[in-house]
């Protein structure tokens, strides 16, 4: 198949220098997920050379869908909400706003996103755009994969001893009545904090078909402002959520004419068109 707009692609290159940052814990052994969902599970078919006198490899893998990296579908705590492959494409990017909560966090391993957080955000940097992935930053990201550590407990098979800072539903809330944003996520196990028992975050957002996300990575890899991040889940039918491939894109060159930026604008939606397109053949 071919895409004649290719070489205005290899142009963007020379004329605006994208950086692309992975935010995405790997799926592996080490995968970690709520207690009570199956381990992962990674099987070689075939890994070897052929009679044929070419290399073959063929794997088969199993996951449950709330593991690592991975996409909370707003069916997850909501019945009637979205389903994983019913999430409209455009909900799945956005500008990146990440809230950083690490000083916070560090005095109060049980820390709550607040409204105050919110608007210290938006005082900094503006007001969250329409569309906007907005994640907590709480550092915690650099305790993967060590599961104890993780869930701060020597028992992480117990989630009554879980101890880790997600979003307050406060916080939440106000963004689904003041803001429009597609996604709420967290560098964390959950978007919950570790000892929520009643989980009223993920009501929250499952009732108003807003994507959650979940173990989010790198975080301070990119700049609390200026990026565009994608949450490419996989389109599971019927799913609740799904392992998902989180990456951001920044524009490293700044430009300030008006052509300049029209036209890395609509070179931008078509690379989404692109990337997305390729993960949902």
């Amino acid at each position: 198949m071919m895409f004649p707009w290719i070489p205005s692609l290899c142009f963007l290159t020379v004329c605006s220098s994208l950086r692309i940052v992975d935010l995405t814990h790997e799926q592996n052994h080490a995968t970690i997920y709520w207690p009570g969902n199956p381990s992962y599970n990674f099987t070689i078919i075939y890994r070897n050379s052929t009679n044929g006198g070419y290399w073959y490899e063929s794997n088969s893998f199993a996951t449950a869908e709330h593991g690592g990296t991975h996409v909370d579908s707003p069916a997850h705590f909501y019945q009637g909400g979205w389903r994983t492959q019913q999430i409209p494409m455009e909900k799945l990017v956005g500008k990146g706003v990440i809230i950083n909560v690490k000083a916070k966090v560090s005095a109060n391993y049980d820390y709550q996103v607040t409204v105050q957080d919110i608007m210290d955000w938006e005082n900094s940097h503006g007001q969250i755009p329409d569309g906007a992935v907005v994640l907590m930053n709480s550092g915690w990201s650099d305790k993967y994969p060590d599961k104890n550590a993780v869930f701060s407990t020597t028992t992480p098979n117990d989630p009554n001893t879980f101890h880790f800072p997600g979003w307050h539903v406060d916080a939440v809330t106000w963004l689904t009545k003041n803001r429009k944003v597609h996604v709420i996520g967290v560098d964390t196990p959950s978007t919950d904090y570790g000892q929520s028992k009643t989980f009223p975050t993920h009501v929250v957002l499952g009732k108003n078909n807003i994507i959650g996300v979940e173990n989010v990575g790198f975080l301070d890899r990119i700049p609390e402002s200026g990026s565009t991040i994608f949450v490419a889940v996989v389109k599971l039918s019927d799913g609740s959520g799904g392992p998902a491939r989180v990456f951001a894109m920044i524009d490293e060159n700044q430009c300030t004419s008006g052509s300049d930026s029209h036209f890395r604008h609509v070179l931008s939606v078509i690379l989404i068109m692109l990337i997305f397109g390729l993960f949902n053949l």
